[in-house]
Order: structure tokens, then sequence, then C-alpha cells
């Protein structure tokens, strides 16, 4: 399906037929895009960025990211996670089956590179989606750590979107050793090579990767983080990443920020979104050309 609308990214709903609905395993699961192109026209491929929304968000309301990226001359798609985004509502396994997310990017990219050339690529994510861009420079998550969360070992921080889903997952994917065999995919290599450079915003699931894999991304990685975050905080969410990447570097955007002035309609410092966006596009702009 593809729609569009004056002024408005063009929306597909692409299915992967490799991977089952979370409501129908029956049907392939939707993954849906918004396409916008850059603002200026380029005689070669314009550079792609694939931006990554936060936990229970869209790819609609990333805009304060897109658009200095299409500013910048960047084409770009952000994407709807199935089972974690508000437009089509919340599935347990949408939340906490967190390595399903790189896999939407890369199925992308397989779809739009059929259609015509990418040129370069670089990923960008907010929260949750900052660890889908990491992941797929590299990043892999410790299924040990997600069993211990899995089995109340160790506690779940709080999911505000979805405040019953760890007992929502242990109703559909019961504690057996196919749950646990479902959970070695975490550790499995999710990297995409045409992703050249990665931003991450207020990034999330620092604890759970782990550090090995992070010592492996070759890739530039850009960081940003509120220095108010207490969703994503710095010392347990950021600073793994900003230590154990070599290639890594990024900075607070402010001492006050929190992680909610990234996607609140009424953010305290509403200059933030403005500022890391052009911080985006200007990294992507070295490192994508």
């Amino acid at each position: 399906m593809t729609t569009s609308g004056p002024g408005q990214p063009l929306i597909r709903v692409l299915h992967d037929e490799s991977r089952p609905d979370l409501r129908d395993p029956t049907r392939p699961r939707p993954v849906r895009l918004y396409l916008w192109e850059p603002s200026r026209s380029q005689a070669a491929p314009a550079p792609l960025v694939v931006v990554s929304h936060g936990t229970g968000g869209s790819g609609s309301n990333m805009e304060w990211l897109v658009r200095p990226l299409c500013q910048a001359g960047f084409r770009v798609v952000a994407l709807d996670h199935h089972g974690n985004n508000y437009v089509d509502g919340y599935e347990p396994e949408g939340f906490l089956h967190v390595w399903e997310r790189p896999r939407d990017v890369s199925f992308a990219l397989e779809a739009l590179a059929r259609e015509q050339s990418l040129g370069p690529v670089g990923a960008a994510g907010f929260s949750l989606g900052a660890y889908t861009a990491a992941a797929l420079a590299g990043a892999r998550v410790e299924p040990q750590i997600l069993w211990a969360v899995l089995t109340g070992t160790v506690p779940l921080p709080e999911i505000p979107e979805y405040p019953g889903a760890l007992d929502a997952l242990r109703t559909k994917h019961p504690l057996d050793a196919s749950s646990r065999r479902l959970l070695d995919a975490a550790a499995t290599d999710l990297s995409d090579p045409r992703v050249r450079a990665v931003f991450q915003v207020a990034p999330g699931l620092g604890g759970l990767v782990t550090p090995q894999s992070l010592a492996t991304v070759r890739v530039p990685v850009g960081i940003r983080w509120g220095g108010a975050d207490t969703v994503n905080p710095y010392e347990t969410d950021t600073k793994p990443y900003l230590e154990h990447i070599p290639t890594a570097s990024g900075g607070s955007a402010g001492p006050d920020v929190r992680h909610d002035d990234f996607f609140a309609p009424e953010p305290a410092d509403p200059t933030v979104r403005v500022r890391v966006g052009r911080e985006a596009a200007a990294f992507f702009e070295q490192h994508l050309g």
C-alpha cells in the first residue's frame, strides 16, 4: 500500500514474508515506511538515512530529526516497528523482542534497493531506536541478561506505554526451552554492511548490549544525550556505547535536557530538538558525503 499527501512523506506498508504478524501468525510482518525526498535535487542518488523511533513512538513523529536531514540533501526513511508503534498498537514482543527492530531496517533497505540505487546509507535513532541503529553496526544484546529480565531475576524498568508488557509476553511465550532458544536471536549478528555511519540520540539498552560486540563497531558513531534523562540515564545507557565503541564520539545536549524533551508537545527545552537535528545532519554530511 502506498499513500501520500501535500507536504507529507510517502507512506508505504511492506510485508516481510520471513516473519509473522504478531497478531495473526498466518500473515507476514508489516513494516510501515515514511519516505521523504531531499529538499534539493541531486544528479547522483542522494545518501539515505534510516530513522528508528523510540519505544511506543512512530516514524511519523520523528520529523524533528528528519527535516534537517532532508534540508541537508539526504533522502530519509523512517519506520514503524511492528508491535511497538502507536499507529497500529502494542504487542509485548514489540517492546521486549528488540532484535526484530534492526531486522525491520535491513528488510526495508532490501526492498528499497530493488527499486533504485540507495547511495551511501546511515542509520539514526532515538532511545530504543538508537539501540536499533547501533545493532545495524554490530551491537548485540546479551541473551542471558534478557532471560534474567524475563524470569524476574533482573527487574524490568517501567514501560509507561505498556505497563503489563512482561506479563503479556509470558502469557504468549511461556518460559520454557523454546522461549530460551528464541532469545538466542538477540545474540546473532544483526549488522548491515550498507550502513556506513550511526547517530544515536538518548540511547537505550546500554546495559544489555555486550562490550565485546560494541568493540567490533567500525563505522563512525555520534551520540547525544540529555543530562537530566532519568529514562535512559547516562551512566547506565549512554556510557557503555561511548566507552566501548572505538569510533564513538558525542556530547550532552544540555545538563537540564530530559528524555521527553525529544518528543513531548511542550518540552522543557524547546530548542533541543532543533539543535540535535542540525548536529545529526552535520554528522551525516561529514561521514556520508
